[in-house]
């Protein structure tokens, strides 16, 4: 067997967060002339979203000047996500307070949606809100590409996952939808992405210019359908990736990865050229045991609500004019 040779495996450009230092950065911000925005779409994460924002805030915003917008989406939260976003340093905006003429809709392409119209940054950066094992170099290093290759349209970010399971070593792998459903998917369906090490980290940067431009799911499908729509419109030249060493963060429950792989999928078909997957709102059953030791059956509905173009909407076009 043939050992496997980069030219086998095109890759997106790829780098590690240490080959883009903060000097260069600031003057490669200063010479394109562009402002930077940094999002963080947040429910329920009170123990953690001081520390995130807190550490973004001293290091690259007041410190560094790198930063120039550091913006808290707050999707119904119901304890202290808020107050302590605020406190730390951040501005918070209420997901549902934003465009209240079009409604709120539950989910996490909801809020960087949104956040398309109170920022205004040529460049977007999207970090998690429940990180407990990272560091700011998680944006610079997404922003090294951004502001040093011309091309790149989206930049995704990748790090050893580290385990909450006590003897189990940190690993490349992604999560468990990355490995039995997005990697699977890409390489059969658009085996160029195949390169892709995390296609559905949650760390990354975007240019304003595709994110305005293109429909959002309004759930964990963002992050997929941003991928498809930078490599439809810019080819694999249109993305780069970073090593951002490690990161730990929460995990969710089988059922509901279940139901994030199920949304994916659904974007896939759509970006595919499948009206028919559009009929009607997909739906999961799961099963679980009642009291009784009776298996009953669960019907869930999947998220499947896509946002519009920004650019479509008066209200943004009129954002835009006066920036």
């Amino acid at each position: 067997m043939q050992p496997v040779t980069r030219a086998a495996w095109p890759l997106p450009h790829t780098s590690h967060s240490g080959d883009w230092p903060l000097a260069g950065l600031l003057e490669a911000k200063r010479a394109a002339g562009v402002a930077v925005s940094v999002v963080i779409p947040a429910r329920n994460e009170e123990k953690t979203i001081a520390g995130v924002v807190g550490a973004l805030r001293r290091e690259l915003v007041d410190r560094a000047g790198l930063v120039d917008e550091l913006v808290v989406i707050d999707s119904d939260s119901v304890d202290g996500t808020a107050a302590r976003a605020r406190e730390a340093g951040a501005t918070v905006h209420a997901a549902r307070g934003i465009l209240p003429e079009l409604g709120a809709l539950p989910g996490k392409g909801e809020a960087l949606w949104k956040s398309l119209f109170v920022t205004t940054g040529e460049i977007l950066v999207f970090i998690d809100a429940d990180l407990t094992e990272w560091g700011v170099h998680f944006v610079t290093g997404l922003l090294g590409p951004m502001l040093h290759l011309p091309r790149a349209q989206l930049v995704k970010g990748f790090y050893d996952r580290v385990s909450t399971y006590q003897g189990q070593a940190a690993g490349l792998e992604g999560g468990r939808v990355t490995e039995l459903l997005a990697r699977p998917l890409l390489n059969l369906w658009w085996p160029e992405l195949g390169g892709l090490v995390q296609p559905l980290a949650g760390e990354w940067a975007v240019r304003r210019s595709l994110f305005e431009s293109m429909e959002v799911p309004t759930g964990y499908g963002v992050e997929l359908a941003t991928v498809l729509e930078a490599h439809a419109r810019h080819g694999l030249a249109g993305l780069a990736q970073v090593d951002l060493g490690a990161r730990a963060h929460s995990h969710q429950s089988i059922h509901d990865l279940s139901l994030m792989a199920t949304e994916l999928l659904a974007v896939a078909d759509r970006k595919r050229n499948r009206p028919a997957a559009q009929d009607a709102p997909p739906h999961l059953v799961q099963f679980s045991r009642g009291p009784d030791g009776a298996v009953r059956p669960i019907r869930r509905d999947v998220p499947s609500a896509v946002r519009p173009k920004a650019t479509g909407l008066a209200a943004y076009r009129s954002k835009e004019l006066h920036r």
